[in-house]
């Protein structure tokens, strides 16, 4: 396979925005929900508000993605993202300004609503930018600036807060949205929504229960599930295992290193044919799994082994899952499958963390980490049977 060209520096520039809107969604998800209940003054104090807070900004983006990214192919990705990022830099705004408990709540609904809005139409864009040949790369490149949010979210957020306490917080997602607007509204070409055939509700759910479309997002949010329970109970074995803050976080800190690192070599390689989407995949996914067994084993050896498998079994997924999306996806139809894609990852990071809890309070959180291990590791097993017998099927 030949390699394909590499982006000129005119398109270089018209990616760089999306790439600072896929760290602001990622940065103001985790910033703040990382330091709600921290040290500061405005601090939420009370575990059933900040339970409650946290579920607002998810919910909000697992109910509008899909929305918003038909709206997308509506009337343009651009515009739905510079609305996106406008919208999330009024609603940090509002509670900076307002300074008011009440107004947390609107202003984390707000973002919550707008990052559905900006992700996906970013995610859409990144598809008509660039080459098919190039979207392991691209997506590589995308997820690596995501990841990048996810991991420096809290540290950055826990020092603003620390500083001067929410209010900064927000003040300081408020101006970072409003830049990458700005820089979006110059860098980012005019692209002209596709003609679309009518599409009927059977027609929605047909395209959304294909196997070509199943199949990379399930992969997706078993990705995400993975990389949520590493992030919320590795801290948890390592703190029983006698560790301290600084070791644990130092792990958490690896393991997301590793997703972000991982993606644009994991896309390289796709892009070059070195790889296949569905060996990536698979091979993500059982690295995912090796990692939450890992887990199981006592000591830091044991949480530092989970942190980088788990890193890279997720780092490998995503690109080539977003890739396979945008390969199977008629292109007037981008932003619909990418906020579907996206309501996928959603539910992964939800659903995560719940199956475990609900593993280990039947038993213990050694278990948890076997269970998903299981339930990673069955789709690629699978596989491997189905391919294995499929030769010895009677034709016809």
């Amino acid at each position: 396979m030949t390699r394909p060209a590499p982006l000129r520096p005119a398109e270089r520039r018209q990616m760089w925005p999306l790439y600072a809107a896929a760290f602001t969604t990622a940065f103001g998800a985790h910033g703040v929900a990382a330091n709600l209940g921290g040290f500061s003054d405005d601090a939420v104090t009370s575990l059933m508000t900040l339970g409650a807070l946290l579920a607002l900004y998810d919910g909000a983006e697992v109910l509008l993605k899909p929305v918003f990214g038909t709206l997308a192919d509506r009337v343009g990705a651009r515009p739905v993202l510079l609305a996106g990022l406008a919208a999330f830099a009024a609603a940090s705004a509002l509670y900076a300004v307002a300074d008011s408990p009440g107004w947390l709540w609107a202003a984390r609904l707000g973002q919550g609503a707008a990052a559905s809005a900006f992700s996906p139409s970013a995610s859409a864009l990144v598809v008509r930018l660039n080459p098919a040949a190039g979207h392991g790369r691209a997506f590589g490149s995308y997820g690596f600036y995501k990841s990048i949010g996810y991991s420096l979210g809290p540290l950055l957020g826990g020092i603003l807060v620390w500083a001067d306490g929410l209010r900064l917080l927000f003040s300081v997602m408020a101006l970072l949205a409003a830049a990458v607007a700005v820089w979006a509204t110059l860098a980012v070409p005019h692209v002209p929504p596709l003609p679309r055939t009518r599409q009927t509700v059977a027609d929605l759910a047909r395209r959304l229960t294909d196997p070509a479309f199943l199949k990379p997002t399930a992969a997706l949010a078993a990705a995400t599930a993975a990389l949520s329970v590493g992030v919320g109970f590795l801290p948890v074995s390592g703190a029983a295992a006698g560790l301290g803050t600084v070791a644990t976080g130092a792990a958490v800190s690896v393991l997301a290193a590793g997703a972000a690192i991982v993606q644009p070599k994991a896309g390289r390689a796709l892009d070059t044919g070195r790889i296949t989407a569905r060996t990536g995949m698979g091979l993500g996914l059982l690295t995912a799994a090796a990692g939450l067994a890992c887990a199981m084993l006592p000591g830091l050896p044991g949480v530092l082994l989970a942190a980088v498998l788990i890193g890279i079994g997720t780092g490998m997924i995503t690109p080539l899952g977003f890739a396979t999306l945008a390969a199977s996806t008629p292109p007037e139809r981008l932003g619909q499958t990418m906020g579907s894609a996206e309501l996928g990852r959603e539910l992964g990071d939800a659903g995560g963390p719940l199956f475990v809890a609900a593993a280990a309070t039947l038993a213990t959180l050694t278990y948890g980490y076997a269970a998903l291990a299981l339930l990673l590791a069955a789709g690629p097993a699978l596989a491997l049977i189905v391919r294995g017998t499929a030769p010895a099927q009677r034709p016809g």
